[in-house]
């Protein structure tokens, strides 16, 4: 795609020139270094009391105890951080006149609007892989499940991604950074706790707003299953959002 290579340099320029970016990374990575430490730790007290006693040993489990909830966690912190990353997006092309200047390129909408999503999946990847060394420091201990290891950095990569992809909608939508970062906050949370509808509402209802549900998908690749519904699902919630983004960008084209 025409364009493309130059779009996408620019906001990964533009991302690493924000003081945005390197805040939103060294939170993530220090929150996500506590609960991997604290998980690790429990896991250790926990060994230790089990050697006294070879029953209790034969229930420890390094996947449960501590790959499983560590990515778990990393969701629960991405859902914080995500809309920091791609509220800047377009809502700052629009408040700073450059959307227009956007118009005029020889390149179409859907490229801008696949350069910007990825440039923001770059950096997340980087941010991702910056949490691997917590990873190569356990087998050095220990044995891990590199099924469960890679199947839950795939989880979190395609939640990350579907994050983003809303991210960028709710920034074509206003030209304030924070009414888009909240936006997307808020949309991410309808969809993370859509899920915990089951008390009431009938079940054809709730199995609707289960498959809905972002958590719920992402719970397979923790296990280290790879279901392809799951992957499914990811990737249409993804495309589904760039499809608004364009629509939307599209509008504004057509509204000057």
């Amino acid at each position: 795609m025409k364009g493309f290579v130059a779009v996408y340099r620019k906001e990964l320029y533009s991302l690493f020139a924000s003081a945005i970016f390197y805040v939103v990374a060294f939170t993530f990575l220090v929150i996500a270094g506590y609960f991997f430490y604290s998980n690790v730790a429990y896991y250790n007290i926990v060994s230790f009391q089990a050697s006294q006693n070879p029953f209790a040993l034969k229930q420890l489990n390094l996947t449960e105890m501590v790959l499983r909830p560590y990515f778990l966690n990393l969701s629960v912190v991405l859902l914080f951080m995500a809309p920091l990353l791609t509220m800047r997006l377009y809502a700052e092309e629009r408040k700073t006149g450059t959307m227009e200047l956007l118009f005029t390129y020889p390149f179409s909408d859907r490229t801008t609007v696949l350069a910007k999503f990825s440039a923001v999946v770059s950096a997340f990847v980087l941010i991702l892989a910056a949490t691997v060394p917590g990873i190569v420091f356990l087998h050095v201990v220990s044995e891990p499940n590199w099924k469960v290891v890679l199947s839950g950095y795939l989880g979190i990569f395609l939640m990350g991604s579907a994050f983003i992809a809303l991210g960028l909608f709710t920034s074509s939508l206003t030209q304030n950074q924070i009414i888009a970062a909240v936006l997307s906050f808020g949309l991410l949370l309808m969809f993370w706790v859509i899920g915990w509808t089951g008390s009431f509402v009938e079940e054809e209802f709730h199995r609707v707003f289960q498959y809905l549900a972002l958590t719920s998908h992402l719970d397979s690749f923790t296990k280290g299953v790879l279901d392809s519904r799951d992957i499914v699902y990811y990737l249409l919630f993804i495309l589904f959002f760039l499809f608004l983004t364009l629509r939307q960008v599209e509008s504004h084209r057509w509204r000057g």
